[in-house]
């Protein structure tokens, strides 16, 4: 099946590169909680020795596969039928995007989507992200989002990224960036909890999230996607 759509976690790769960028430009990250956990965003840093991940794509799909293989992958991962992978692109970055709807990507987390986009030029993988949300599970709660954050966010603060790439818990306009980490070839892991904040009876930023995305991204400086050459307007 084919769509012409901007699929969630597709549009989440710009948004995605601009919390990087924020994050490391040391962006101030004030004090947040939820409701029955207060969580301090204090740009935690890992200290791991040396890089030993390696951040290749996700499962059996792996960066610079094609289409078609990364087809194959995807039947192999999930025991989907062909007919459950959408086929689309994004407008504005000319990308070609599969996603597939995945129960349970985290056990007791609900329905993620999982979506792999294909560089403008090369169309070969170039990125893997995951989205749980009210959209891509109607029966979504702010706490299976929080938990499923937290759970990810163990998991890859315990996995030996480059240690100078490593941030955790760092407030944003719009959300916490919870995890990013690079490996030693400048591949990226993104993990973001997107939201609105509110100001709680204590003065603390509460933040009520809406989406938590997880994204590995092959090339996060320099992304295959569609841009206008410099002094084109």
């Amino acid at each position: 099946m084919l769509l012409r759509s901007n699929f969630i976690a597709s549009k989440n790769f710009l948004i995605a590169l601009g919390m990087v960028s924020l994050a490391l430009a040391g962006s101030a990250a004030p004090v947040f909680s939820q409701a029955a956990t207060a969580i301090m965003a204090n740009d935690e840093v890992a200290t791991n020795a040396a890089s030993t991940v390696i951040t290749d794509g996700f499962r059996s799909a792996k960066f610079g596969m094609d289409a078609e293989a990364v087809r194959a992958a995807i039947l192999t991962d999930f025991g989907i039928e062909d007919s459950d992978i959408l086929a689309g692109e994004n407008a504005v970055e000319r990308t070609q995007i599969l996603t597939v709807a995945v129960p349970n990507l985290i056990l007791d987390g609900g329905t993620a989507q999982v979506s792999y986009v294909f560089g403008y030029e090369s169309e070969k993988l170039i990125q893997v992200g995951a989205t749980w949300s009210a959209k891509t599970d109607p029966a979504m709660t702010t706490k299976m989002l929080y938990d499923n954050g937290d759970v990810l966010r163990t998991y890859f603060m315990a996995e030996a990224y480059a240690p100078d790439s490593v941030r955790a818990n760092v407030a944003l306009p719009n959300g916490i960036l919870m995890f990013r980490g690079a490996d030693a070839d400048d591949r990226a892991t993104l993990l973001l909890l997107q939201g609105t904040f509110s100001t709680g009876e204590d003065g603390s930023n509460i933040l009520t999230p809406a989406s938590l995305d997880l994204l590995y991204s092959s090339d996060p400086n320099e992304p295959d996607i569609f841009s206008l050459p410099e002094g084109a307007f």
